[in-house]
């Protein structure tokens, strides 16, 4: 149940990206950081700063007064033992680069999280109850209907992911043909592996055919399955990691992080609960036997 990234989508995303205008930035939300905390050379300009300094609740502009000596806004009289200089490198360029509060990563971020919510918890519902596929008269068609929601919700994930990345400031270091031609490997394997496993497994043994009680004969052990476990959900993962760096996006990267956590999550609900599904069918027909 890989991403669908709209062929218009990447073409107007692509136009974008190669007209070199940098990203226009709402009131209140921070381009990268242009102090020197978050110059090119980030780490090594922090090797001055000094790190026993308390916070100073007068500065509280972090691009001004409270750039110049690190003063992020913390409890007052609170210092920062235990932060390694990478550490504070790291967060000051996300602080610079993603805006955690802008309207299309928070949609994002809600779409990431609610499509494998919405597809287990309904499939678990018609697992126990049978009842979408009394009410369409087929388990088969009640499968169909599932599919196709979980699809357009596939379209709008992707579509959301995209807007949030385009809505936010690119990262000069991954804004260069070598890694443009990564994210595009990229997103070749996992288009690869999320095609390969649709075929390997059908539309019902994609779209939780088996909660319908659409059984497969045996498990399926073809490629991808015979490299890779779960080659959907990391396929669609790789997908998402090429889209980013193919759009230079540290926005992009970390919601990829984010698809990768809420399908790991998803696969550990998964997997018992379908191992279960089968060991019921052998059960059943061990004693017609």
């Amino acid at each position: 149940m890989g991403p669908v990234l709209g062929v218009g989508g990447f073409l107007e995303a692509r136009a974008r990206s190669l007209q070199g205008n940098p990203r226009p930035t709402s009131p209140g939300r921070a381009g990268p950081v242009r102090s020197s905390v978050a110059a090119p050379d980030c780490c090594g300009g922090l090797g001055n700063l000094d790190f026993r300094k308390r916070w100073d609740p007068a500065a509280r502009d972090l691009g001004t007064a409270g750039a110049a000596s690190l003063e992020l806004p913390r409890a007052e009289g609170q210092d920062f033992h235990g932060f390694s200089k990478a550490d504070l490198c790291i967060m000051t360029r996300l602080l610079g680069y993603v805006d955690l509060s802008e309207p299309h990563f928070v949609a994002a971020v809600l779409a990431i999280v609610f499509n494998p919510l919405f597809w287990n918890v309904v499939a678990r519902w018609e697992h126990k109850t049978r009842k979408l596929s009394k009410a369409f008269g087929s388990p088969r068609l009640a499968c169909y209907t599932l599919g196709g929601a979980i699809l357009l919700l596939n379209v709008l994930r992707s579509h959301c992911f995209t807007q949030a990345m385009l809505s936010q400031p690119r990262m000069q270091s991954l804004d260069n043909p070598a890694v443009y031609h990564v994210g595009l490997a990229l997103l070749g394997v996992g288009g690869v592996f999320v095609l390969s496993s649709f075929l390997a497994l059908g539309f019902t043994g994609t779209f939780l055919g088996d909660y319908f009680g659409i059984l497969k004969e045996a498990r399926v052990t073809m490629f991808p399955f015979s490299v890779l476990d779960n080659p959907m959900y990391w396929g669609s993962t790789a997908i998402y990691l090429g889209w980013a760096i193919v759009h230079a996006s540290p926005t992009g990267l970390l919601l990829t992080a984010l698809v990768a956590l809420i399908y790991m999550v998803a696969i550990v609900y998964e997997e018992p609960f379908t191992a279960e599904i089968y060991q019921q069918k052998a059960s059943q027909a061990y004693k017609r036997s």
